[in-house]
């Protein structure tokens, strides 16, 4: 494994980090003994930071009770967050935090972040909410001992914030189709002139730069004379820049898991040639023109009041555009069953304030739905349907 250091704290970072929202699932619900085998896997092959959230449903506790039971706590660097949204008074923080520390079983947190800042009000209204009396409070008792934000506005907004409080590190979203998008390569730049560490979420998207590249982007990389796999382009690019310290993937599958290690310990900053850069441009140029919505499925956005898959519907919506082909409609008619469809949408709006990305939600999903919602695409899915399960 391959370490970077934050410069105001002198803490090696491994370069690649684990993130925890996206445990495996059994039965809908966390798979504790699958979880904890990767984790420790992971641990004893270096990785030594772990990004969880007070959101990320049963994470913090999971994470907790995998590093109490196997006696790793000393071993790793805990980040989690406090959510803006959920933040009304000075008293709240206290609470969210002792409870955390309850889920973690930990007595302090190495990383601690508030979660998904996209405007410099909202740090003013922390702040006249008490929120550094409450972590100049917990830096004194040992309880915290770095401070950061994760970031998902525009860059005006990001320079507001970094210039306004002595952090010891930040996390923003970056990878190579993301390049000047938000914070981007010019925030990052940014924050590492003032010896911020630099923390890359969403380094492949989702996923996505996995999973969902259109097949002449495929293409691009398997005819390319270096032999990597689509994941590995993608971190080997945020990795290439030495100002990010740690790159965080969202790892659920052991051959993955190995695959990112492998990867990791390879890794070098300023490492890609100019041949392999312009290789992932085409790729970028070939993505960027099949999407048709840039969303990352986080999620954020759920659940919507009326029942709509928001996530769904965008990912069927972008596979159509990407694959072409009958099976993205039948997917998305079988997952949305006309509960949780586009049309459903009543345009309330509670989405958009919550979206990191700021999609315009409501006039993605009629988009979706002028495409998606056609009665005779819906018929055709309950025929597969019965075929399927007769």
């Amino acid at each position: 494994m391959k370490y970077r250091k934050i410069e105001k704290n002198e803490d090696k970072l491994s370069v690649l980090g684990y993130g925890c929202m996206r445990f495996p699932k059994k039965n809908q619900s966390i798979d504790y003994e699958k979880t904890e085998k990767q984790i420790i896997t992971a641990i004893e092959k270096g990785v030594n930071y772990f990004d969880t959230a007070y959101l990320y449903p049963k994470s913090e506790e999971t994470l907790g009770k995998i590093l109490k039971s196997n006696n790793c706590r000393e071993k790793v660097k805990i980040a989690t967050k406090i959510p803006v949204q959920t933040i009304k008074t000075r008293e709240k923080m206290d609470e969210i935090f002792e409870n955390q520390l309850k889920r973690l079983q930990t007595d302090y947190i190495d990383y601690y972040l508030i979660h998904n800042l996209i405007k410099f009000e909202e740090w003013e209204n922390l702040k006249n909410l008490g929120i550094l009396d409450f972590i100049n409070s917990e830096k004194k008792k040992g309880r915290i001992i770095n401070f950061g934000f994760s970031f998902h506005g525009n860059l005006h907004e990001f320079k507001k914030i970094i210039d306004d409080y002595g952090w010891e590190f930040c996390m923003i979203q970056y990878n190579y189709i993301d390049e000047h998008y938000q914070a981007g390569t010019e925030g990052l730049n940014y924050a590492a002139s003032k010896n911020i560490g630099v923390i890359a979420m969403e380094p492949l998207r989702g996923g996505m730069l996995v999973e969902k590249l259109p097949k002449k982007a495929k293409k691009i990389i398997e005819n390319f004379n270096v032999k990597r796999s689509p994941g590995e382009w993608g971190l080997r690019w945020v990795w290439d820049n030495p100002a990010i310290k740690v790159v965080l993937s969202g790892m659920n599958d052991d051959k993955i898991i190995e695959e990112n290690i492998n990867a990791a310990s390879e890794s070098s900053p300023n490492s890609l040639s100019l041949k392999e850069k312009q290789m992932l441009e085409k790729v970028k140029e070939e993505f960027k023109s099949k999407i048709k919505v840039e969303c990352t499925n986080c999620a954020y956005c759920m659940p919507c009041p009326q029942g709509v898959d928001i996530p769904t519907c965008f990912s069927s919506y972008n596979d159509k555009s990407m694959f072409g082909g009958f099976k993205p409609q039948v997917m998305y008619v079988n997952a949305t069953e006309d509960k949780s469809a586009a049309y459903k949408c009543t345009q309330c709006g509670v989405c958009e304030k919550k979206c990191p990305q700021e999609i315009a939600i409501i006039e993605e999903l009629k988009n979706v739905s002028k495409s998606m919602d056609k009665w005779y695409y819906r018929l055709l899915g309950k025929i597969v349907k019965l075929i399927i399960y007769r």
